[in-house]
């Protein structure tokens, strides 16, 4: 099993919903959620965020607008629409969901693990006494 390809594929299942949580911030431009990625630890390259920010753009969850930059090109930058808003707040119950299963998951995998430790202490204990 790949280890670096799980690991991708969890970040790629939770990056459109903090794409959104970024732009629902207020509007951005790309560059200024990419920082924000790079700050909360999502590495994201520029390759994987335009088709992403083009596919939410076409499922009318953003929308655009050209800004002019004072150094260089017009800039667009990204709004999330009425739509966006609403699917957000779904993917927030959503993500709220998950987290809650898999910390559920995790006490019970604890819990079990410092269990069966404390059964072979038990049984380690009871068989070297006299």
């Amino acid at each position: 099993m790949d280890l670096e390809n799980t690991q991708s594929q969890m970040r790629k299942g939770i990056l459109e919903y903090c794409i959104l949580q970024i732009i629902s911030q207020g509007s951005c431009y790309s560059s200024d959620i990419l920082d924000r990625l790079k700050q909360a630890k999502l590495l994201v390259v520029e390759g994987t965020l335009y088709p992403l920010l083009t596919r939410l753009k076409n499922g009318g969850l953003l929308s655009y607008r050209w800004e002019e930059s004072k150094s260089g090109p017009p800039r667009k930058y990204f709004e999330i629409t009425e739509t966006g808003a609403e699917f957000l707040a779904s993917l927030r119950s959503t993500w709220s969901e998950l987290q809650f299963a898999v910390d559920c998951v995790s006490r019970i995998a604890t819990n079990q693990t410092l269990n069966h430790i404390e059964n072979n202490q038990n049984q380690t204990t009871s068989t070297q006494q006299p």
